[in-house]
């Protein structure tokens, strides 16, 4: 089926491509969360992909040609829409944004896949968009401006490439997926039946009708499915485990001990009397808390990688906070406050990666915070329930890890405060009640009254069964954690900084005006505290802070024995080694084994992280990928047009295009004429390689016979015809040296001349249209031949491929 298209219809195919491809793309909308900046990336992407596949329609501009739009397009164009912030007055290209628009073309994807959606624009995400519209846009409208029909149906396959990638890259949700793969597929079925000349408009009401159920089917079928599908990113596992990180609580009392007066972290514009928090930490293991690693399905250990945008279901008030780091807060465990809904680092950090935890709040930044760590968070502070709401509401029951070797005391003494009658919110209230009240302050530094480092089951025994009940929010968070454990409440303690007064408890007045309209508040180590947060029942998880008031220090004047301590069991003392910091807490060490952890020496890890880099940089930063991947694609290019010539159309045209296969051969290897008759092209391309010019004489016959006889040529003909070329272009080559053998293989000259072509048969609507099948126009024809040729038809006949004619004996 093989019949030139017009300017018009070839525009209504490129029209029907972009359309759907945009469709396609649409999968990613959800993704990055900005529906300007994706319109920005997808829809300029496609509509440049598919105008470089039309000026391929001109003499002049080859496929060379192409390929330098698209290298043009891809390297430069793409990086300054999806790189904006590194670009020089936000449209000339700098170097930064030459060197990540090249990284990111590969690295996009896999970002897509590691960072949960929304994933924001930042760090040129969008070059992923950028490359599917781009390059399956081009290939999609290479095939669909062919002549012939059924070549032009190939453009279905990147049409369904790119529905499927932006699916596997998308979300799982989203109303528009259902809506959009619907009118993706009704819109390929109806461009088919077009291209294809399947489509009559005299039976309009009857393709109307076949259009409408296939949508109808298509709607059921979307409803019947299951919701579920395969997202790459749900298969995708970061190389990240929290569990693998020292105990954050345990690091609470070196940051006092030794930064308590040092500033450690300024915030402009937070709202005044935020928490910062640091970690959340769910697991008791006996020794430490700490979080624990996802094979015991724990919300604390669900960070994910995240970009710019962070979707968040909290409600409350939305504010945009500026965190300065400054020494002595080296950690991998980022300041944040409230609920983040987007984090954005400045400066030479702007493309630092972190994880982020949904369901705790709190961030892990792997190359850990240090001076001068800048970033702004825009997020939500959730609204703080009243006493009267906590006390009424029940416990939120969840899957938390076990905690282990918990003293005998923490049940007896949380039994005692609940009183056997209060549940849910009121225990919890009566626990940090008692806690604050019966209890005494200390951080147990230089002058300051007695008081044992670290919160393990030693230490919450010795709180509560001691003669004095004395410590600071590190036991005191850990007993009352504890505590609700036993009562069925889920628990969990938090690090991080509070905005105290004097007597330890929140206050407003700690934010200070800055010159502008803003606030400013500086946490110092002695701000670093821990609290406890409890699950309850339409209220979430809700903070409770049972550190008695910093200014209650025990003297020998006051009974500061715990309650009623006669019923408690101790348990046996256990050793400590450097309470100030228990650096023994990484995966498969506890405190009680009283080993350190191997670590890697210094000189070892440099030499690992130079071999990874030097890796990546001859991965992703060498520019023989760049002629490889040309190669390989001009290799495959001319793979497929070979295979098609020998496959499409009449045997008749398929012998003409064997000797076309022969003659494009000789040209791109250079010295041989595109004129002339085939007995002057077999003469000469014999002399260039050196062959025999019997064998290129009588294909040359063959083939002037095939045109002009005007006799029947059955396929068999023409596979033993294709048999004999592929032969003679193998001889070809290999009579050629090496260096220029590559080149001819590499060479596109002479690849878009086109073959002579059969008329096609009038279609259905043309005989209707005309009345008659003998007044219709062919739209095409073959070319009148020459003089010469007419010459060689009567001179040539091929002798295995002439069939015989009885008339003449």
């Amino acid at each position: 089926m093989i019949a030139r298209q017009s300017k018009k219809q070839q525009g209504i195919s490129l029209a029907a491509i972009a359309l759907m491809m945009v469709l396609a793309q649409s999968n990613l909308i959800d993704v990055y969360a900005d529906h300007m900046m994706w319109i920005a990336a997808a829809i300029p992407s496609t509509a440049l992909g598919t105008a470089i596949a039309f000026a391929g329609t001109r003499y002049s501009l080859t496929i060379w040609w192409q390929l330098t739009f698209l290298t043009l397009t891809q390297f430069i164009i793409g990086p300054v829409i999806a790189l904006p912030s590194t670009t020089i007055a936000h449209v000339i290209p700098s170097l930064d944004t030459l060197s990540q628009g090249w990284e990111m073309t590969f690295g996009a994807f896999k970002y897509l896949i590691s960072v949960a959606p929304p994933v924001g624009t930042a760090y040129g995400s969008l070059m992923a968009v950028w490359t599917i519209g781009l390059w399956l846009a081009f290939l999609a409208g290479t095939f669909t401006i062919s002549d012939h029909a059924w070549t032009s149906a190939i453009a279905a396959i990147p049409l369904a490439t790119a529905m499927t990638v932006c699916a596997l890259l998308g979300t799982s949700h989203g109303w528009h997926r259902t809506l959009c793969g619907i009118t993706f597929a009704v819109l390929l079925i109806i461009w088919m039946a077009w291209r294809l000349e399947f489509m009559e408009w005299e039976r309009w009401f009857c393709a109307l009708v076949v259009v409408t159920l296939a949508a109808g089917l298509a709607v059921g079928g979307s409803a019947l499915a299951s919701p579920h599908r395969l997202i790459l990113r749900d298969t995708y596992n970061p190389p990240l485990s929290p569990y693998d990180y020292t105990s954050p609580l345990s690091s609470m009392r070196s940051y006092i001990k030794d930064h308590r007066d040092d500033t450690l972290l300024t915030i402009t514009n937070l709202p005044a009397g935020t928490p910062v928090r640091l970690a959340v930490m769910d697991w008791f293991d006996g020794s430490v808390w700490n979080l624990s690693d996802s094979s015991k399905a724990s919300d604390c250990a669900n960070y994910q990688r995240v970009g710019t945008t962070i979707s968040t279901d909290e409600r409350g008030m939305a504010f945009t906070a500026t965190f300065t780091v400054h020494r002595g807060l080296a950690d991998v465990w980022l300041p944040l406050a409230g609920a983040a809904t987007g984090v954005q680092f400045l400066g030479k950090d702007e493309n630092s990666p972190f994880y982020y935890n949904r369901d705790t709040n709190s961030a892990i930044l792997p190359s850990g915070t240090s001076e001068g760590l800048t970033y702004i968070e825009s997020g939500i502070i959730a609204d703080t329930p009243t006493n009267q709401q906590i006390s009424t509401a029940k416990a939120a029951n969840i899957s938390q890890p076990k905690a282990l070797d918990v003293p005998n005391a923490v049940s007896t003494l949380a039994s005692a405060a609940a009183g056997g009658q209060s549940r849910g919110g009121a225990a919890a209230q009566d626990l940090a009640a008692m806690l604050r009240s019966s209890g005494w302050f200390s951080h147990g530094l230089q002058n300051d009254y007695p008081s044992a480092a670290g919160h393990g089951n030693y230490r919450v025994n010795a709180l509560l069964t001691g003669t004095t009940m004395v410590g600071d929010s590190e036991q005191y968070a850990s007993a009352m954690a504890l505590m609700a454990r036993e009562l069925g409440l889920s628990s969990r303690v938090v690090l991080g900084f509070l905005p105290k007064d004097e007597d330890g408890d929140i206050t407003n007045a700690r934010g200070k005006k800055t010159s502008g309209s803003g606030t400013e508040i500086t946490f110092t180590g002695d701000d670093i505290a821990a609290w406890v947060e409890i699950k309850l029942r339409n209220l979430g998880w809700v903070a409770f802070y049972p550190t008695p008031k910093e200014s209650k220090i025990p003297d020998d004047s006051q009974s500061s024995a715990p309650p009623d301590p006669k019923n408690l069991v101790r348990q046996p003392p256990v050793p400590f080694i450097d309470p100030l910091r228990d650096q023994t807490q990484v995966r498969g060490q506890s405190a009680l084994s009283g080993t350190d952890a191997e670590v890697a020496s210094s000189d070892e890890s440099f030499w690992l992280q130079f071999h990874r880099a030097a890796r990546t940089a001859a991965i992703y930063s060498s520019p023989l990928w760049i002629t490889l991947t040309v190669c390989v694609l001009i290799l495959a290019f001319k793979a497929l047009m070979i295979a098609l010539a020998q496959r499409r159309g009449s045997p008749r045209t398929r012998i003409a295009a064997g000797w076309n296969a022969l003659r494009t051969l000789a040209v791109q290897s250079g010295g041989i004429p595109l004129s002339g008759t085939r007995r002057n092209q077999a003469h000469a391309i014999a002399h260039q390689f050196g062959i025999a010019n019997q064998a290129l004489q009588q294909l040359g016959r063959e083939a002037d016979y095939a045109t002009f006889s005007g006799r029947n040529i059955t396929p068999a003909q023409s596979t033993q015809y294709w048999t004999s070329v592929k032969r003679l272009r193998t001889a070809m080559l290999r009579s050629m040296p090496r260096l220029k053998r590559f080149r001819t293989q590499l060479s596109l000259r002479g690849v878009t001349v086109r073959i002579p072509r059969q008329s096609r048969s009038p279609s259905r609507a043309e005989i209707l249209k005309t009345g008659s099948a003998g007044r219709i126009h062919r739209t095409s024809s073959t070319s009148r031949p020459s003089r010469a040729n007419r010459d060689n038809r009567h001179q040539y006949q091929p002798q295995n491929t002439r069939p015989a004619d009885p008339s003449r004996k």
